[in-house]
């Protein structure tokens, strides 16, 4: 029978019928990205897939194109949950099913602790209810087309370094109304149908096997009936995260829930058969809901497909529009109308302006079926409106971390993009002599090459691959400095000369999730005229190092990048885009960090620019006042130079659709509406949690405790560069009338309504968030954050002189906090402030109301 006919399965007749051994079999995954079946009983296998921003399939290399959509930042950003719900139906669910994937590995709804967290872009803000409110949309989008969704990382995983071990130590209260509370909102208004648990340990118990956070709290008082599945590796014991009520580890390669292993875990008595078929009983329950959402992928043929449709690409560049913030324009420098500000000349600057930056590294990196970088958008946006005006572009300054990949600078010698890859097995699987004759030979188009677990049928344990193209020819004689990175071993030879030994011996590093060595460098001369031959080398098989002498298999995570950029002088490069500068009209500085700074695996040390970045903005500004400075990074970063410069613009990671969306907006075709998700402090030392971010001895001590983002600078009056909250737009708009209705206390819950009258006081159409925050009363014995953001509204296309009328709704949410001593959420009586603004920031908080709760009450639940 067909898979999707599982959809009428009667689950406790199938549970009754398995075997323990398929009951085994159904709590583990099989390889890395599908479960487990029942061919006997009808059970389809599901296939997963990653990640947050887009569907990237089964294979990191040699991946099928994708839809890559902006960071989860920048979702977060738009403060508009229609629009995601939108991209979540309309663009992730079917690019999951033309993926043949049931469920997506997403959202990360994580807290922005600290911006330094490898993974701070993942997730969508610092702020616990815009966090949550943003998951939901995204999680109802997605399961409304059919797909399940893995809300991730549940809980408390906050940074990378150490990330499988360290504890995050938290109070009761901190847990809950901070970290837990995005998961909880999922879970109120669209209960994802499954979560998957953190890596790390909470309060002493890595949550795979925490029985508190996923029996009492999660399974208990929210009534979730969600399957629960680790992260990948995310186990450490059978028994502890069996019996925790942790139903399916993956991925199904080195795991614990071997047959063997659980059957003699079950003859000890750690475990118990019953127990083994609750936990598959969830996976059954799981497998049931993507048959009856999305039948057509458990009957398709499992191709991974690509698709970009005309609609398709218009709602990316919208979504990437609206998540860009203008954090500020002095003397309307933009947007940029050259005819009527007679602009004939631009000049782009900067490491990022032509580089391919679309998302963070890791889970959510993918090959994106399109990319427009900002220079080619901004070009094509500036020659649409006037095709006689002069751009000019200097790199300025570098801001790449590895060298620069080679996708479009080596050709095979048929002249297509990349080079040939032929695979070499082993004379055995322990051997390191590789044989003369291939096992495969075919083209690839990446010089970034994460094999994972891609590689070809009847190859040995150890293997060996050697990459050939050449070099795309060079119009003048150059020095070229290449970059090589190996999880395994790598040498690279040009023109068979040997520039770089990553083989021998090598130095232990971060790169492919914290398996790769440092990248190793080398410089050769390129002739004028001449495609010189590349050639690497690479094995499987570590090589050894000062540190330790392992030469461990990679059997998962094989992977090796080339990468490589002319040399220059530092300063010469600068000195040009400061004479582009002077010479020109308009100055577009695009700047910031790539998927090597921010990354999955491990955090960032420095909230700084990379190299002479800052130098650079300075120097540019100051040749000339016309300076536009726009930024990409998913998290918050320092920007010493801000009150030298007279525009900036902040556009995070945004896909496919980067230039397109950030032209849109230099040039006024939109009109930014997007407000930071995140505070953007002027210094570490203000983030937080600065001085107990980082795993000492396996402890992270959350000491900042309620006081995260905003709440911390304003409880200590520390002013950040930048408010959450914040963003302008290129009209202006006045807020009055604050209208709060008499609360309506009933059945352990309380309702709000409050109202608000937004006018376009500007010359353009516009949108607009309306942020309220609430300040619990003061006669509390317990200290709260002086503001909490409690709802939003986006007041969209409002024209000229136009008022609206806005009504956000308040409900217990709004006026709780964790009791620790009853373990209960508790509404104090009391007099509550409510305040309503343009950002969280104390000036721009312009209304102000209190409300009265003559009964306070308890509650549990959601």
């Amino acid at each position: 029978m067909p898979p999707s006919d599982f959809a009428n399965a009667d689950i406790p007749e199938v549970v009754e019928q398995l075997t323990t051994d398929e009951a085994i079999l159904l709590t583990a995954g099989v390889g890395f990205w599908h479960t487990h079946g029942v061919p006997r009983l009808g059970v389809p296998a599901l296939k997963v897939s990653d990640g947050p921003n887009g569907v990237r399939g089964n294979h990191f290399f040699m991946s099928t194109p994708a839809k890559c959509l902006p960071s989860s930042t920048a979702m977060g950003a738009t403060f508009d949950t229609e629009l995601i719900e939108e991209i979540g139906l309309k663009l992730l669910a079917e690019e999951c099913k033309i993926k043949a994937a049931s469920i997506l590995l997403a959202p990360t709804c994580n807290i922005q602790r600290n911006p330094l967290g490898g993974r701070s872009f993942e997730s969508f803000s610092e702020d616990p209810h815009l966090s949550g409110m943003i998951a939901a949309a995204y999680v109802k989008g997605v399961q409304d087309g059919g797909i399940a969704t893995a809300i991730k990382h549940f809980v408390g995983n906050d940074k990378e370094n150490d990330r499988m071990a360290y504890d995050s130590i938290m109070s009761d209260r901190a847990l809950r109304e901070v970290y837990l509370m995005p998961f909880m909102l999922a879970q109120k208004y669209a209960k994802p149908w499954s979560f998957m648990t953190a890596y790390n340990r909470v309060n002493g118990t890595h949550v795979s096997e925490n029985p508190y956070i996923i029996q009492n709290i999660l399974r208990g008082e929210w009534a979730s009936d969600a399957a629960v599945m680790s992260d990948w590796f995310g186990v450490y014991s059978i028994d502890h995260a069996i019996n925790a009520g942790l139903d399916l580890e993956m991925p199904g390669t080195n795991k614990w829930r071997t047959l063997d292993l659980m059957n003699r875990s079950i003859q000890s008595r750690k475990i118990t058969v019953r127990t083994v078929k609750e936990r598959a009983r969830k996976v059954l329950e799981l497998t049931k809901r993507c048959a009856q959402g999305a039948s057509e992928v458990l009957d398709g043929d499992g191709v991974e497909r690509t698709n970009n449709s005309d609609v398709d690409i218009a709602l990316m560049r919208k979504v990437a529009a609206q998540s860009i913030v203008l954090l500020k324009n002095n003397n309307d420098l933009l947007p940029l109308k050259p005819k009527e500000q007679g602009i004939k000349k631009v000049a782009i600057v900067g490491g990022n302006a032509k580089a391919r930056v679309i998302s963070g590294g890791g889970s959510a990196a993918l090959k994106p079926s399109y990319f427009i970088s900002p220079y080619d958008g901004i070009v094509e946006a500036l020659k649409e409106i006037d095709s006689n005006i002069d751009v000019v572009y200097s790199e300025g300054a570098r801001t790449f971390r590895t060298m620069p990949t080679l996708d479009y600078d080596l050709v095979t010698e048929d002249g297509k993009p990349g080079w040939t890859c032929t695979w070499y097995p082993h004379e055995n699987d322990n051997s390191m002599i590789a044989l003369p004759d291939p096992i495969k030979s075919q083209y690839v188009d990446e010089t970034r090459i994460f094999i994972s677990t891609s590689y070809p049928e009847g190859i040995t344990y150890r293997w060996t691959m050697k990459l050939d193209g050449r070099l795309k020819p060079r119009d003048k004689d150059t020095l070229f400095e290449f970059g090589l990175i190996a999880s395994g071993r790598a040498k690279l030879f040009v023109d068979d000369q040997l520039v770089i030994d990553n083989w021998t011996k090598q130095r232990r590093g971060e790169y492919f999730f914290g398996s790769g060595s440092e990248e190793e460098k080398g410089i050769f001369p390129l002739k004028a005229g001449v495609a010189h031959k590349v050639r690497v080398e690479f094995c499987n098989v570590r090589a050894p190092a000062d540190t330790d002498l392992d030469e461990t298999v990679m059997d998962s995570n094989p992977g090796v990048q080339l990468g490589g950029a002319e040399v220059s002088d530092a300063g010469e490069l600068l000195d040009s885009a400061v004479q582009l500068a002077k010479e020109a009209d308009v100055v577009i500085a695009v700047v910031g960090l790539n998927a090597d700074w921010e990354t999955e695996g491990y955090d960032r040390t420095t909230l700084g620019l990379p190299g002479r970045t800052d130098e650079l903005i300075s120097k540019v500004s100051a040749a000339n006042p016309k300076t536009v400075v726009v930024t990409q990074s998913g998290s918050s970063i320092a920007m010493p130079w801000a009150d030298e410069v007279n525009a900036l613009v902040h556009s995070w990671y945004l896909g496919n659709a980067t230039g397109a969306a950030i032209a849109d907006v230099l040039t006024g075709k939109v009109n930014p509406s997007g407000k930071l998700s995140l505070t953007f402090p002027k210094k570490l030392e203000d983030v937080p949690s600065h001085g107990h971010f980082h795993s000492e001895h396996g402890k992270v001590r959350y000491a900042e405790d309620l006081f995260v983002g905003y709440k911390h600078y304003h409880h200590r009056g520390v002013e950040p560069q930048f408010h959450f909250g914040h963003g302008l737009s290129y009209t202006s708009f006045e807020y009055s009338n604050l209208k709060l209705s008499e609360p309506v206390v009933t059945g352990g819950d309380v309702s709000v309504s409050a109202s608000v009258i937004i006018t376009n006081t500007g010359a353009v159409v516009g949108s607009e968030v309306v942020q309220l925050y609430v300040t619990l009363p003061t006669t509390s014995e317990l200290t709260h954050p002086p503001l909490m953001l409690k709802a939003f509204a986006k007041v969209r296309d409002l024209s000229p002189g136009k008022s609206e009328s806005v009504s956000l709704a308040l409900d217990k949410y709004a006026f709780s906090y964790w009791e620790e001593r009853i373990s209960s959420w508790v509404v104090e009586k009391g007099e509550y402030l409510v305040r309503v603004g343009k950002s969280s920031a104390p000036g721009e908080l312009t209304l102000r109301s209190t409300l009265a709760l003559k009964k306070g009450f308890e509650w549990k639940g959601i």
